[in-house]
């Protein structure tokens, strides 16, 4: 220990302790550093434990902070999900009006459609009314016709008879079909003479082959216009070679236009019409279809009168006149009126069927209405209730005094 030199305090006097002096002070320094090491480890526990202290301070200030973040978020979504709710529920009662008011604007448009089917229905009665007047008067034509038919027979009967008996025992034994056919070529003659006075019709004497009847159209000045040939038919079925037969005599005879007069009309057609370039008609539509083709006729003579350097446009007019699309359109025109009749017959049925439904309705409001009138009688009496009970035959009026 002899670098071990202590210096005095006061006079700086060096001098090496002894061994007293050294354990004392050795002693004395554990001590102090025992001291210093408690004081040490104090003050360590103490700055460990300040440290525990803002460590625990800092994480419950954080775990505050995300609590209060996430309470916040929560909130906002909260806040965001009662918005959207509002939102749906404005939106829900929006609809709700909507819908409210189109179920109101269904029950006007229902009522206005009930009104308007009144409104039709009373006019459509009304037409319908017309056309059974108007189909009853072409049955009486009918019949009218079928009158004048047989009158004529028995007239052509009788000139025979005053003619030439044996003529009339021939055209007997070849049976009544033949003199049928030949009335009614008599009557068509008549028919057309009184319906064109101005035209020169042309009977086709007997034995000479060709049509029977030949019309002359002339126009308001006298000139020929044109020619239509009638074949006259009264037999039970139609044969289809008069077709090809009447096409030849319309080449022989320099013809516009063919017509078949036929009491039954071929299978597949059940009005008038065009049928291989020839016109099918009945007795009763030949008036209507030969003014219609005469009219046709008088107007391509003038077109061609008018444009003689122009013949191909009287072709492409008579061409029309005997296409498929002229007779599609006459079809087209049957099947209409055809169609609108089955409508307001089926229109007619269904209105029926309505107002049997009502009646049946009203006769149980009735009804009812009677078993509450007795009840009440039977409650009050009869003289202290006045009912007035009325069915569709009177006022149609319920009444509770």
């Amino acid at each position: 220990m002899a670098d071990f030199i202590i210096h005095c305090p006061k006079c700086n006097h060096a001098f090496e302790p002894g061994d007293s002096i050294r354990e004392e002070v050795q002693n004395e320094l554990r001590g102090q550093m025992k001291e210093w090491q408690k004081q040490k480890e104090i003050e360590t526990a103490a700055l460990i434990e300040a440290e525990k202290k803002k460590m625990h301070a800092d994480l419950e200030n954080n775990l505050k902070k995300n609590i209060a973040a996430e309470y916040e978020a929560q909130l906002q979504q909260f806040q965001k999900n009662a918005t959207e709710a509002e939102t749906k529920l404005q939106a829900a009662r929006a609809k709700e009006i909507e819908f409210l008011q189109k179920e109101q604007g269904l029950k006007t448009k229902e009522a206005e459609l009930e009104l308007t089917l009144q409104r039709k229905l009373i006019e459509e009665r009304g037409k319908l009314q017309e056309q059974l007047a108007k189909e009853e008067a072409e049955k009486i034509g009918l019949k009218e016709q079928e009158y004048a038919l047989r009158t004529k027979e028995l007239e052509k009967q009788i000139e025979d008879q005053k003619k030439l008996v044996e003529e009339m025992r021939r055209k007997q034994e070849q049976g009544s079909m033949q003199l049928q056919g030949e009335v009614q070529e008599l009557m068509l003659e008549e028919l057309l003479q009184t319906t064109f006075p101005i035209d020169k019709i042309e009977e086709v004497g007997k034995g000479v082959r060709g049509a029977d009847c030949i019309q002359v159209v002339r126009n308001q000045f006298g000139n020929e216009s044109g020619k239509i040939i009638y074949e006259s038919k009264r037999t039970k079925d139609f044969a289809n070679e008069w077709i090809e037969k009447l096409k030849s005599d319309m080449r022989t005879l320099g013809a516009d236009v063919a017509i078949i007069v036929t009491q039954t009309l071929p299978k597949d057609m059940d009005r008038f019409g065009e049928k291989d370039g020839v016109y099918i008609c009945t007795f009763t539509e030949v008036r209507s279809v030969a003014l219609l083709l005469r009219n046709a006729l008088l107007k391509i003579a003038e077109a061609k009168k008018s444009q003689e350097n122009k013949g191909d446009k009287m072709v492409m007019l008579y061409d029309y006149l005997i296409s498929s699309e002229f007779s599609e359109q006459w079809k087209a025109i049957r099947e209409g009126f055809m169609s609108m009749k089955l409508s307001i017959q089926k229109e007619r049925d269904t209105m029926e069927k309505l107002w049997k439904a009502r009646e049946k309705q009203l006769e149980k409001v009735l009804l009812n209405a009677a078993h509450i009138k007795g009840s009440v009688e039977g409650i009050a009496g009869a003289d202290a209730v006045n009912l007035s009970i009325t069915g569709a035959d009177e006022d149609d009026t319920l009444l509770l005094d």
